[in-house]
């Protein structure tokens, strides 16, 4: 059995599509047909059904696909033994929020090329149900989420803890020193948040709108050391994590507001699909970032 064929199954069963195969993998798409051909003709077993231009595992796919990722798994491992002399090298891609990329790059990058100048890392950013569907479609080896806490059979979390969030605003704002505030306070004043439907600004919607209340901001963007650094600039409020603001705050720039009635359980998630074949690479990156990106 070859395995690359092997290899090109797996492609292709989590894709979904023999052409997504065929440009992931660099082969053209009568390569990829015919491998899933040869493979078939080998085990005698039909293991896609082709209807109408769409295929579908047959139950004999979905039962070689658990066996395709074990011989991937333990080929990359014995590939790894003869080559543990060697320094480490490999090629990581994590999937963040916006906040979580820009932390850990300006924090933490230089400081990991440095112990392993070998790895290389690839950053994207997405919400999270893009982030999961990456996941489900090997399109990423890990995701970062900040929403609420995740629990799914077919995932790995290999850290988490809860974060806080607060209001904060400008240090010398007409709220910076009230105390007991409530969302009703501040709701018609002007907002800057991240944009709709994404992570925590999600879930902080969806707080709002069990109070019947909406919040329309005045400026939506991803990037939240734009947000920091507009609310140093021009009296607006935003809601974020205080890892993105704790050093305004602490230099005097920004101040948290004292908001009583907003409750919200947001979650850092450093997460992998079980099936996901744990190179040496991957191992260092993820102890890694556990030690680095989690406080506890």
């Amino acid at each position: 059995m070859e395995l690359r064929n092997l290899i090109t199954f797996i492609h292709v069963a989590e894709l979904g599509s023999f052409t997504k195969a065929a440009a992931q993998l660099g082969y053209s798409q009568s390569t990829i047909s015919f491998q899933i051909k040869q493979l078939e003709d080998e085990l005698g077993c039909l293991l896609f059904e082709r209807i109408n231009h769409t295929i579908t595992l047959t139950q004999r796919g979905n039962e070689l696909v658990s066996y395709a990722h074990q011989v991937r798994a333990l080929t990359d491992t014995f590939k790894e033994s003869l080559e543990e002399e060697k320094e480490c090298s490999g090629h990581i891609h994590i999937v963040t929020p916006d906040s979580v990329c820009e932390d850990m790059i300006h924090h933490n990058y230089i400081d990991f090329h440095n112990k392993y100048p070998s790895i290389s890392l690839k950053f994207t950013t997405a919400d999270t149900a893009v982030m999961f569907d990456m996941l489900d479609h090997n399109e990423t080896d890990l995701i970062m989420t900040l929403d609420n806490h995740i629990y799914h059979k077919d995932y790995v979390i290999a850290k988490e803890e809860s974060l806080s969030m607060h209001f904060v605003t400008k240090a010398t704002s007409k709220f910076a020193k009230a105390k007991n505030l409530s969302i009703q306070d501040i709701a018609k004043e002007p907002f800057i948040l991240t944009e709709y439907g994404q992570g925590y600004r999600r879930v902080f919607d969806r707080e709002l709108a069990k109070k019947s209340l909406e919040i329309t901001p005045v400026l939506e963007i991803g990037r939240t050391d734009v947000i920091t650094l507009v609310l140093t600039q021009k009296e607006m409020i935003s809601f974020l994590p205080d890892f993105v603001t704790k050093s305004k705050v602490a230099s005097g720039e920004l101040c948290y507001l004292d908001v009583c009635d907003v409750n919200i359980d947001i979650w850092k998630q450093l997460i992998y699909h079980k099936n996901k074949w744990m190179s040496k690479a991957l191992k260092l990156f993820i102890d890694y970032v556990k030690k680095n990106e989690f406080s506890n």
